[in-house]
Order: structure tokens, then C-alpha cells, then sequence
């Protein structure tokens, strides 16, 4: 049963990938008859009747005004161009409005963003400031202070390390503090 679902499965892959690669393929005719086949959409210069085949999605092709002469009427003409300027403008609208939607969700994410990051600036900072603040009362304290040296080796912080750490630790809780 398995043998005969991998070669079914792998055949519909590939009739679905040839599918969609057949899909974007433009075709059309150059001023001297040569035939082009191309992803890409030909030059500006290669008339309508010269397109010989257009991607699924692609846009028509605009129509040229015809002469009065020709049957048709200026009414239906003007009619045609009205319903076409109002769909337009309508979507025009629309358009705007979606986007003038996205523009304000998109400042009220940002201004949300950025008052959560606040929040955990101050938050950090407070914390900042706690531990600073611990550090300048027990080096306050009189208390021996011990530190480990790269060797693993525990030592005392001489008078004149312990100043220097003191003020290290003030300046810490000044900035942190504020």
C-alpha cells in the first residue's frame, strides 16, 4: 500500500509545482516576429495584439476609446467612464481609510511598545538602585569584606580597596537612584 501512495504523492507535488510555475509565464511577439516567453511582463513598446499569453492574475488590457463613428455612442462612453471614475474613487477611499486604520494601530502598538519598555527600564533601574544602595551600606558597615581571587583563593579587601569600592558603589547608587 505504500509503495503505490509515494509515486501517487509525488506526482500531485509535481503537477501542483507545474501548475503554479505556469501560472506567471508571459508570452508575446517583438516588432521583427521573434516569439519571447518570459517571467517577466514585456517592455512598454509591445502592443496589446502582440501579447500572446498573460499571467492568470495579470491586469487586461486598457481599452482604447473608440471613435464615434464606430458605433458606439458618447453616453454609453461617459456613463462607462463615470462608473469607473466613482469604483475608483470608492476604492480610493477605502484604501485610505484601511490604511489610515493600520497607520493608527500600527502608533498605539509603537506608543504601547515603548511605555511596556519603560516600564521595565524603571523596573531594572530599581532594582539597580537596591542593590547599589546594599553595597554602600555594607561597605559602610565596618564588616571585613572578602572576595575570590582567579585562584579560587579568598582575600580581605585592604583600607584602600575598600575605599576605592565604596566609592564605586556610591556612584552606582547616584546613578541608579535618581
Amino acid at each position: 500500500m505504500q509503495k503505490l501512495v509515494l509515486p501517487i504523492v509525488a506526482c500531485l507535488i509535481a503537477i501542483a509545482a507545474t501548475g503554479a510555475s505556469a501560472q506567471s509565464v508571459w508570452k508575446w511577439r517583438d516588432a521583427s516576429g521573434q516569439v519571447h516567453i518570459s517571467d517577466a511582463p514585456p517592455p512598454a513598446n509591445v502592443p496589446d495584439k502582440n501579447i500572446l499569453q498573460r499571467p492568470s492574475g495579470a491586469p487586461a488590457p486598457a481599452m482604447a476609446p473608440t471613435p464615434a463613428g464606430e458605433g458606439s455612442t458618447s453616453a454609453a462612453t461617459a456613463s462607462a467612464g463615470a462608473s469607473a471614475s466613482a469604483a475608483a474613487t470608492g476604492v480610493d477611499s477605502e484604501l485610505q481609510k484601511k490604511k489610515a486604520r493600520a497607520d493608527k494601530e500600527k502608533a498605539e502598538k509603537d506608543a504601547a511598545d515603548k511605555a511596556a519598555l519603560d516600564k521595565k527600564n524603571a523596573a531594572i533601574r530599581a532594582d539597580n538602585c537596591q542593590r547599589a544602595q546594599g553595597q554602600v551600606k555594607a561597605f559602610e558597615s565596618g564588616v571585613r569584606i572578602a572576595r575570590t581571587n582567579a585562584n579560587g583563593e579568598r582575600e580581605f579587601l585592604d583600607d584602600k580597596q575598600r575605599a576605592s569600592e565604596l566609592q564605586r558603589a556610591q556612584e552606582s547608587a547616584a546613578q541608579n537612584c535618581k
